[in-house]
């Protein structure tokens, strides 16, 4: 231990007739934890919701998609579909038609985005299937999902209706579970002799998914790409091929590349683009968290700046005599420098393992429940990041030094001889 660094933990273990300096810095330390703690932690929920949209809207969505520029299309894709599973850096492709409808039952009407999909293909790129937890969605991968017949549906009426998948927040909306028969509306309709009327099939549900994605569980369905053709009354179309990639932070390269392959009248899209205003607003939430709860830190250091200059005053003497003894003004000012130096690494240190463990703890046992209708998910989630605790940590840190400028300059500026004159 240094000279400085000695006499600076020893200045820091306040006696008794210096108890007013004991509790100020005692303040200081624990304002610098309770900055440092709370920073991980909002952090660390800054970056739970992050990360939770992120992995449940890749769970959802392609991270590539093609579709046609003009919006009419793809015909024939079966050729294109296959040579996109071959594309550098594609994992999975998938043809999928997606269209607006209405989705009923009794009185109980609802929009709904209904995504007709080839269940061997959506497996690969969407997690859809894999949230199924009421029903199953098998009877979307068998051919012969519903069968036509007097005697059969005789039998069992609701066997005739070809299958559907229902986001769980939407069935419950409806008051459908797994059996119902639901109504859906197309808004193309077919031409009669009385003029275009609506175009209406009805559904039976099989299963119910829950993707933890309020705006996919509220208002998506999935059918078979043939039936949606079917209600459409499109042909052999779909509206868009999706992928998956290796890296999905290459989405945008990978995206023109795909285009390019693709040939003149195709477009592409990625998850980035389709979710950039969400993403920007947690970045641009972060920063002002940082900047706001930062202003704790702030405190404290004023609380060090206010602790320090008491030391300076009550230390007066002492200073005098060392400076007498010897002692440069630089290693004088070293010694408040190193003061405020552990009052911010002790508090820092105590605000990281307080902060670490809360978010933890918060984390595994989903403390905070949040609604889902406003905020997608159903509690709040942590994500504390080694490099966060870092950059909080030395923000505190460099807080604490400059708080020791002004006492440590002033400590420097005594002059023994003025000190020690009426002693």
């Amino acid at each position: 231990m240094t000279f400085e660094l000695f006499i600076a933990a020893r200045y820091l273990r306040a006696k008794r007739r210096q108890a007013v300096i004991g509790v100020v810095t005692a303040i200081s330390i624990i304002g610098v934890a309770a900055g440092v703690a709370s920073l991980v932690i909002a952090l660390a929920i800054n970056n739970g919701f992050r990360q939770d949209l992120q992995n449940r809207l890749l769970g959802s969505t392609a991270h590539v998609s093609l579709e046609r520029a003009q919006g009419d299309g793809i015909r024939d894709w079966r050729p294109l579909l296959e040579k996109m599973q071959h594309e550098p850096h594609v994992v999975a492709a998938s043809p999928a038609l997606y269209e607006q409808v209405l989705v009923s039952r009794g009185a109980r009407a609802r929009g709904l985005l209904l995504k007709g999909i080839i269940p061997r293909y959506e497996s690969r790129v969407s997690d859809f299937l894999k949230s199924v937890n009421y029903g199953s969605a098998e009877a979307l991968r068998a051919d012969e999902g519903f069968v036509n017949g007097a005697q059969n549906a005789q039998e069992s009426p609701e066997n005739s209706f070809p299958p559907i998948v229902l986001g769980r927040d939407l069935a419950e909306d409806l008051g459908a579970t797994v059996g119902s028969v639901v109504l859906v509306t197309s808004p193309q309709g077919e031409l009669t002799p009385y003029g275009l009327v609506p175009k209406y099939k009805r559904f039976r549900v099989v299963g119910l998914f829950k993707s933890g994605f309020y705006d996919y569980d509220s208002s998506w369905g999935l059918i078979r790409l043939e039936d949606a053709q079917a209600l459409f009354g499109l042909g052999d179309i779909i509206s868009i091929i999706e992928m998956k990639i290796d890296d999905i932070y290459k989405a945008p390269q990978v995206g023109t590349e795909i285009e390019n392959a693709a040939g003149k009248g195709f477009m592409s899209t990625n998850w980035q683009e389709q979710n950039r205003p969400l993403f920007r607003a947690l970045r641009l939430e972060g920063v002002v968290t940082f900047i706001t709860i930062g202003l704790i830190v702030f405190v404290a250091a004023l609380n060090i700046l206010i602790s320090l200059t008491m030391m300076v005053m009550e230390k007066t003497k002492d200073i005098a005599v060392l400076m007498s003894m010897g002692t440069r003004k630089a290693q004088i000012r070293r010694i408040f420098v190193y003061q405020g130096l552990l009052i911010g690494v002790v508090g820092t240190a105590i605000g990281l393992v307080v902060g670490y463990v809360l978010s933890w703890a918060g984390g595994h046992y989903h403390w905070i429940s949040l609604s889902a209708e406003v905020y997608s998910i159903d509690y709040v989630p942590f994500a504390p990041k080694i490099v966060h605790g870092v950059i909080v940590a030395g923000t505190a840190i460099a807080v604490s030094l400059l708080a020791t400028v002004y006492p440590s300059w002033s400590a420097a500026r005594i002059l023994p001889a003025e000190a020690l004159r009426y002693e």
